[in-house]
């Protein structure tokens, strides 16, 4: 029985024929030919490539030794359902995350001990500084916001992460153009070539981080990265005082699928970087192999600020260690439709204006 070789164009992933009259192999759909020789090690290159393999060793998180969680305690949200640590110094009674009020409910127990700690290095009175350069300049905005200290509760809270350390051995092909333009007398040319790059290498990471609180936004935690790991030190509990410590509820297991994500981009990025000289570049296949791959447990400082307009609540956070600061804000609606109808006006007139130019020319 004949086994017919089929053949996909590398540029629209048609399937291609053979074309007597240029002797090539030809695409019908976006009429590229192809050199049967240059194809067909195209095709063997493509049989040989892997898939993505993203396996954990080692997923660890410390273990609270006899009489070292004394003194801590653990709330409630009753409206969030947010359960946070605090130690017996600690005086707020209200979520961080939706500023309602908690209730104490015991002795904390139950969860794993931190690996490590960044301690705050920036207070309150900088958390509040920022906001207001956050809201500086900001025409749209509802004037109370503009006012001083407009701002419902505000706490520091250490958030739980965690830490995932690997090697990375990465095959990824990249599908490349380079375009080219020009014209005659007669007409205007295009002309796109296309080209099947690879590369391969290893890359290590160390200390991608993953939050592990639900009720925390995952791209509000993202936004203000990076944390200088540099700074951390062994967790001990006196770091506690006066903060609380968001109680985990997502474990590094569950938080694998986003580190993996992150490395998977990372690996994409740093490889294309190394590509210069083409129109375009896109990835078309990777093939990234995790080895000595680790997690650990950590808490980072994070300031946040909630307050209210209209009846919707708004969340501000800032990294309690270098004070980079994001939220979204409110629009004052009222602010917006002068606005827009003053640029309307604005595009309106200078479209007479145009006209009335052209009508005299």
């Amino acid at each position: 029985m004949a086994v017919l070789q089929e053949y996909k164009c590398p540029c629209c992933g048609g399937a291609i024929q053979f074309d007597s009259a240029s002797q090539n192999m030809k695409c019908p759909y976006c009429d590229t030919e192809f050199d049967p020789e240059t194809l067909s090690s195209y095709d063997e290159a493509l049989k040989d490539e892997g898939k993505d393999d993203f396996r954990w060793e080692n997923m660890a998180g410390g273990e609270w030794q006899e009489g070292e969680a004394e003194g801590l305690h653990t709330y409630v949200c009753n409206s969030c359902g947010g359960e946070i640590v605090g130690d017996e110094t600690t005086g707020a009674t209200f979520c961080p995350y939706c500023g309602n009020p908690v209730v104490m409910t015991g002795q904390f127990s139950g969860a794993l001990k931190p690996d490590y700690v960044i301690p705050f290095k920036l207070d309150k009175k900088a958390a509040l500084e920022a906001l207001e350069r956050h809201c500086k300049g900001k025409k749209l905005l509802p004037k109370i916001f503009k006012d001083q200290n407009h701002i419902d509760k505000i706490q520091g809270i250490y958030i739980p992460f965690w830490l995932f350390d690997t090697d990375a051995d990465a095959n990824i092909r990249y599908k490349a153009t380079r375009v080219r333009h020009w014209s005659d007398s007669d007409y205007d040319y295009t002309e796109t070539r296309y080209y099947l790059i690879k590369r391969a290498g290893n890359i290590g990471f160390s200390h991608v981080p993953v939050d592990g609180s639900e009720k925390m936004a995952d791209d509000l935690m993202e936004s203000i990265e990076p944390f200088d790991f540099s700074e951390a030190v062994d967790f001990k509990t006196a770091y506690l005082s006066g903060f609380f410590a968001d109680k985990y509820d997502v474990d590094a297991d569950q938080s694998i699928e986003r580190a993996n994500q992150r490395i998977k981009r990372s690996t994409e990025d740093a490889f294309a970087s190394t590509i210069s000289g083409y129109t375009t570049v896109i990835p078309e296949h990777t093939d990234i192999r995790l080895h000595n791959g680790s997690a650990k447990y950590a808490l980072y400082p994070v300031w946040i600020l909630t307050t209210s307009w209209e009846g919707k609540k708004y969340i501000f956070a800032m990294n309690g260690q270098t004070g980079k600061f994001v939220g979204d804000l409110p629009m004052d609606k009222g602010a917006y439709f002068k606005w827009l109808f003053g640029l309307t006006g604005i595009v309106g007139a200078a479209s007479m204006l145009i006209s009335y130019l052209i009508w005299m020319i």
